[in-house]
């Protein structure tokens, strides 16, 4: 194709010259992620990306809300503290999400930490190269879908995995862009894991320290995600199961964020200063219609969005 860029083929290839293997190889090949794509002004979805339709519905808005719980309320008022336990019970046995506020970090940690990995991501693609790899055991483990060559259908976004306890990484490992933030946000989500731990060992009706004294609160690994905009954003809707352990999520303003519920999607809004909490396979095994799958849906196919998830491993 001339002087095209390998990016820049993969994105004008035509689908009936589609094959699977040599396009993923090519994508994989370029390190642009799919940022790169749109960087070329990408007009169609490449059928690598094609997610197939799940033949669920989408909720109606009003129909269905995730939990909200205050945590804060525990530390004002101890007396408070067997009601909020009940509501974690509630909305885990329920949903498998709820979300929290007023739950110890600074609106402008969470922020400044969304806003370094999306600067991150929007550095030039030649300065982001160095970071690309498919090897599991570097520090900072950043690719497109990291299970791209086995996966039905590759992600429509980049991610950037990195692990912060119970070893911390040298700080010089870690990118320039977000490096500080990074630090900053694990130590305080870490914390706030130890107390929602507490939480969920009273909910099973445990002693407090039970998960904590198991090990569940020493690991945990960042998984930064990165939606560039899509151009048909219908295309790519592919879904995750639930993790073993608890994470914590924090999505930027833009939001997208889905689980399934009772057969249908529902909407898990942004509201400022809140986390999301995934509790995992922790207070499920009974239920039937609890959450266990989640997606992120791109409704604007101009706008880029970044989400955060700290995985409890």
């Amino acid at each position: 194709m001339g002087n095209s860029t390998p990016i820049e083929e993969l994105a004008a290839t035509k689908d009936q010259e589609f094959d699977r293997m040599s396009e993923l190889k090519a994508f994989d090949e370029t390190k642009a992620g799919v940022k790169g794509l749109v960087d070329v002004g990408i007009t169609k979805v490449p059928r690598i990306f094609h997610s197939p339709p799940d033949g669920f519905d989408r909720a109606p808005a009003d129909d269905f809300a995730i939990p909200l719980i205050d945590i804060d309320a525990v530390e004002k008022n101890p007396g408070l503290r067997g009601s909020v336990v009940d509501r974690v019970r509630d909305a885990s046995g329920k949903w498998g999400f709820f979300q929290v506020v007023n739950h110890g970090i600074p609106g402008c940690v969470l922020e400044e930490t969304l806003e370094g990995v999306r600067r991150f991501y929007e550095q030039d693609a030649e300065a982001k190269k160095q970071w690309y790899t498919r090897d599991g055991l570097k520090t900072v483990v950043y690719n497109s879908s990291f299970n791209l060559y086995a996966a039905e259908s590759a992600d429509w976004r980049d991610t950037a995995y990195i692990c912060m306890a119970p070893t911390p990484p040298n700080p010089e490992d870690l990118p320039l862009e977000c490096r500080d933030i990074i630090i900053e946000y694990s130590k305080q989500v870490m914390k706030l894991g130890r107390f929602l731990f507490e939480l969920l060992s009273e909910a099973l009706n445990l002693n407090p320290n039970h998960l904590n004294d198991i090990g569940c609160a020493d690991g945990l690994g960042l998984l930064c995600h990165y939606y560039p905009p899509c151009p048909e954003p219908e295309l790519t809707l592919g879904a995750s199961t639930l993790a073993r352990l608890p994470d914590v999520l924090l999505q930027d303003h833009i939001g997208g964020l889905q689980v399934l519920y009772d057969n249908q999607w529902v909407d898990i809004p942004p509201v400022p200063g809140a986390l999301v909490v995934n509790i995992g396979d922790l207070l499920q095994a009974s239920e039937t219609t609890v959450a266990q799958i989640n997606r992120w849906m791109q409704e604007n196919c101009f706008t880029s969005c970044t989400e955060i998830t700290c995985c409890f491993v």
